[in-house]
Formats: C-alpha cells, structure tokens, sequence
C-alpha cells in the first residue's frame, strides 16, 4: 500500500476542499492518505511518503511565498518521490486558460521553480464575496469585472469542475 502525503497551500478554502476529495478518490483506490497544511509538513513526515501531491491557490495574480520556500528547499526529496502539483484559480474558469499549458499561473510556477512535478493540474476555484473582508472584496470584484466574471458581491460562485478532480486523482492514484 502507497503512503500518499497530500499537501495544501490555500487563502480562502477551495483548494483544501479539492485536496480532500483527491484524499477521498485515492483512500478509495486502497491508498494510505495523509492531508497537511504545507506550512505545517515535518522532515519525517515527507521522508515517510511514497508519493507527494501538492496543490496551491492564488490570490492576486501570485501561489503564496511558502509554496516557492518549500519547493526550493525539498526538491531533492521531492524528485525522489512519485510526485504532482496542482494550481487553483479562477482564471481557470476559461476553457483556453484551464490546462497545465494554457493555465499563465502554471506557467509561472514552472519558470519559477527548480521543482518541476511528474503530474500537473489546473482547477478553476471559487469566489465566495460574502466572506471575504472589505479590501478583498472590492479587489476582487474589480478584478472580475475586467475579466468579465461575477461582480455580484452578495454571491458565492464556484468553478471547480469536480470531474476534473476525479480525473486527476485518477492519474495520482496510477502513479506507481
């Protein structure tokens, strides 16, 4: 049995609620799962993993500083491991925006990092308005409107395509 460690980097929730499906899938394909917060992971626990999957967030244009800190420091183990990243935002609503190749946040990580993941995933996430504080909010919705998205700051609207998710952890669970 495969001791999967699922790691999650996220602002708002959304990528959390995907790392807890792929846990799902992946628990029902007979895998041992284990979920962490990236910023809380231990050296023994990722020493410990067969397989590391990785997913983050983004919030205004950029993956948190942890994701980029992590990377750098545990590539050595990392490559070592059966391995996969994933990305969540809402630029990936768009159809010609929701690949690996296509998605500019991917993209970015990839010349960014000196980690470069067997496995790559692009999700669309969620914008929840009613949760988010005043500042977040108003950027947000600005954001939205130059990108012809949801501007109505009462709503709640989810893009995650949880087939997609399904399918992905499909693929995490056929890495041997």
């Amino acid at each position: 049995m495969l001791n999967t460690l699922i790691l999650y980097s996220t602002v708002d929730g959304q990528t959390l609620a995907i790392c807890q499906k792929i846990q799902q899938r992946l628990t029902e394909q007979g895998e041992q799962v284990n979920l962490v917060n990236l910023a809380q992971v231990s050296a023994d626990t990722l020493a410990c993993a067969d397989k590391v999957v990785i997913g983050a967030s983004i919030r205004y244009g950029k993956h948190r500083p942890e994701l980029f800190k992590f990377a750098s420091q545990n590539k050595a183990i990392l490559d070592t491991k059966l391995n996969s990243f994933f990305t969540v935002n809402v630029v990936a609503r768009k159809p010609e925006k929701n690949t690996p190749e296509t998605n500019p946040y991917m993209v970015k990580f990839l010349d960014l990092s000196a980690w470069q993941p067997q496995l790559l995933g692009v999700f669309a996430g969620k914008i929840d308005y009613p949760r988010y504080r005043f500042f977040d909010k108003f950027m947000i919705r600005f954001i939205m409107w130059m990108t012809k998205g949801p501007t109505d700051t009462k709503g709640t609207f989810e893009f995650t395509d949880w087939d997609k998710v399904d399918d992905y952890a499909k693929k995490i669970a056929a890495q041997k």
